[in-house]
């Protein structure tokens, strides 16, 4: 921890941009946008607020923008907002725009990286609501490597009869089924999301917020806390208090962002059930701290975390009902005193996470929602890391234990996320097989768009427990059901996944921790002989640039690495 006595430059860097008489130009034009004299001598901090009206989880940001400049304000300092993008995935899932998903988290990974480095900002805090602005806001504090707090925008209350986004999407497989009509479904699509914040379950932005939070990144409880709610409102006002504190203190992400804390973080996420999107993230996380993290460190944890939480998309609650009991601090305290946490690390309070935890209560008797460590949902993780002749370089499934522990059936195989959806809605996918969605992955998609279309079609059409999906895109958090995805190396590159055809016979053991292609070696060679790379999907722009550069799945999917 930085001393406390030693004097801390607050201004290190917006020094440069504001003093002297040669920067008279600089405060002429902050003149204009509200700065006084006397806001020249403070340390300036800057609110990234990734606000839109294009989401639900976003749509409210602005406000905690405003909440959390006033209460850096407060203590001393000045606030400077500035915007950075973000994108849907439920409302692009299923279409091309999805392609565009796990690219926004770089270009908003980027973008502050960018403000802040070219406006001199001495700390920063961002607000994210939604699975790829979080990711991409804490890539860029790693990045940065300046005092910095994050704050979750909150998640979102159930619908009518505890529907969410992922209600929708079986609803739609089932009017494939002929289980829901078009007036059901209807009603549901009316229903399903009730105003502002993240989807409800442990999906992805959820499970990333607690993430975060177990991570030493955001203050205790922002991850569990409703969106429109005085708790929410009041996290952000102390979340602002708490970058000036750091500033002060010359407290940095990466004394924050350690080895340690990220162990935590995988500890929190395990015993959640969280999504396996958690696995991408991370990894892209801790590369931009410069932390060491591979695939086999969430097997290695997972080995002795049990998962605890029966909370959606496979258990029965909400986030926003694990927020009712006292969100996941009890949880944290639990792990921490059975030795599953390092209480040491340091946290955006400034103190340890040990002591975060000291006064914690634990959850009230009777509460369902967090099982004891004695009696858990899995002994062990439902992340499992998997490793074989079809992913050399490794893929991640979520298994919860409801769907088996190994699958073996005939491969179905589609080149795309839409050929797939059209063959499980239109009868192709029968029980038994194992569903090969390829082409979909970082170079190959580009951008490893999300199958939570089919899986929620499979899951509407009464297969979810008699059928596998293996695929080298990723997953929804809403995603369940026997499914693999994150398949390295992946087909566009020549991986394994390029050479199956249908019929193939393919298991999946996920005691073994192996996914097997059942062809002879010289068979895979024939083929591969014969095997064609697709032709890139987009040859300029933004897609273009991030198929050129961005690294396999299984080192996170980021674009910078050296």
């Amino acid at each position: 921890m930085p001393s406390k006595t030693k004097s801390v430059d607050t201004r290190t860097h917006s020094r440069l941009v504001v003093d002297g008489i040669k920067q008279a130009p600089a405060r002429a034009m902050l003149h204009a946008v509200g700065f006084s004299d006397r806001d020249f001598a403070k340390p300036q901090i800057g609110i990234a607020s990734t606000w839109s009206n294009l989401t639900p989880c976003n749509m409210h940001i602005d406000e905690l923008a405003r909440l959390a400049a006033a209460g850096v304000e407060a203590h001393g300092a000045k606030a400077v907002t500035f915007n950075t993008i973000t994108v849907s995935d439920g409302i692009s899932m299923g279409t091309p725009g999805m392609r565009y998903s796990l690219v926004s988290r770089e270009v908003i990974a980027d973008s502050i990286e960018t403000v802040v480095g070219a406006q001199g900002f001495d700390g920063v805090l961002a607000i994210g609501g939604c699975d790829k602005n979080m990711p991409g806001c804490l890539i860029a504090l790693a990045r940065l490597d300046r005092p910095a707090v994050f704050v979750y925008g909150g998640t979102i209350r159930p619908g009518a009869d505890k529907r969410d986004i992922v209600s929708v999407f079986e609803a739609v497989g089932g009017v494939a089924q002929g289980t829901v009509t078009e007036k059901q479904l209807k009603f549901v699509e009316r229903t399903a999301i009730p105003g502002p914040g993240s989807c409800a379950g442990m999906y992805t932005a959820n499970t990333m917020a607690s993430a975060i939070e177990a991570l030493g990144m955001s203050l205790p409880n922002s991850s569990a806390q409703d969106a429109v709610s005085e708790h929410k409102r009041d996290d952000c006002s102390r979340a602002g208090a708490a970058v000036v504190k750091l500033v002060k203190m010359g407290l940095r992400p990466r004394q924050i962002m350690t080895r340690k804390a990220f162990e935590n973080a995988i500890t929190v996420v395990i015993a959640l059930g969280g999504s396996t999107n958690a696995v991408l993230h991370l990894l892209a996380m801790a590369s931009s701290a410069n932390v060491k993290l591979g695939l086999d460190d969430f097997t290695r944890l997972g080995k002795r975390v049990p998962v605890l939480a029966d909370l959606r998309p496979s258990g029965r609650f909400s986030m926003s009902e694990l927020v009712a009991i006292g969100g996941i601090q009890p949880l944290m305290k639990t792990l921490l005193d059975a030795g599953l946490l390092h209480g040491d690390c340091l946290t955006v309070t400034g103190a340890t996470l040990a002591e975060n935890l000291h006064a914690v209560r634990p959850y009230a008797d009777g509460q369902e929602i967090i099982r004891p460590l004695n009696d858990p949902i899995k002994k062990d993780s439902h992340l499992v890391v998997l490793y074989g002749n079809l992913a050399p370089e490794g893929a991640v499934a979520k298994i919860t234990g409801k769907e088996g522990l190994s699958f073996k059936g005939n491969a179905r195989v589609f080149n795309s996320e839409e050929e797939s959806l059209q063959g499980i809605l239109t009868g192709k996918v029968k029980s038994g097989d194992v569903v090969v969605i390829r082409y979909e992955g970082p170079k190959g998609g580009p951008g490893m768009r999300e199958m939570l279309s089919p899986t929620g079609a499979i899951v509407g059409r009464g297969l979810g427990s008699e059928v596998a999906l293996i695929t080298d895109g990723r997953f929804s958090g809403g995603s369940h059901g026997f499914v693999v995805g994150h398949v390295s190396p992946e087909a566009a590159v020549g991986g394994p996944l390029a050479l199956v055809k249908t019929g193939d016979e393919i298991t999946i053991d996920a005691e073994r921790r192996e996914i097997s292609l059942h062809v002879p070696a010289a068979e895979l060679k024939r083929r591969r002989q014969l095997w064609q790379p697709p032709k890139p999907y987009a040859k300029r722009g933004a897609l273009a640039k991030y198929s050129k550069t961005v690294s396999s799945a299984s080192l996170g999917a980021v674009t910078d690495l050296e």
